[in-house]
């Protein structure tokens, strides 16, 4: 069973940036393709970057596509979302999920998920 627990969340101005980490434990996640999505008030949960195993791939949303940069390191267990250039239409909870492949596929479910860390921009 794996853990996913996110951090780096919290109340910025727009134009800022925020980093969020997602910290695995249970087993190690270096064979899973990983993603963050969001979810607004009212809204549907979203997707927002995924990356393959290795790191070399990674896929955005148009939405964040330019301003957001997926990565990990594998070694930590680690998975990161650089947010930069923050809007308001950013604000949102943020969760990262893993998918028990190694590639990231977007028609296939998350196996895994965390409970999720507030961004909140402020304009």
């Amino acid at each position: 069973q794996v853990q996913l627990v996110e951090s780096g969340g919290g109340l910025v101005q727009t134009g800022d940036s925020l980093r969020l980490s997602c910290a695995a434990s249970g087993r190690t996640v270096s064979s899973y393709a990983m993603g963050w999505f969001r979810q607004a008030p009212g809204k549907e949960r979203e997707f927002v970057a995924a990356i393959n195993w290795g790191g070399r791939n990674t896929y955005y949303a148009d939405s964040v596509k330019g301003r957001f940069t997926i990565s990990r390191d594998n070694a930590k267990n680690t998975l990161y979302l650089q947010m930069n250039s923050l809007k308001p239409e950013d604000t949102a909870v943020y969760y990262c999920a893993a998918q028990r492949t190694p590639y990231y596929d977007r028609d296939a479910g998350y196996d895994y998920w965390g409970q999720g860390t507030q961004v909140t921009v402020s304009s």
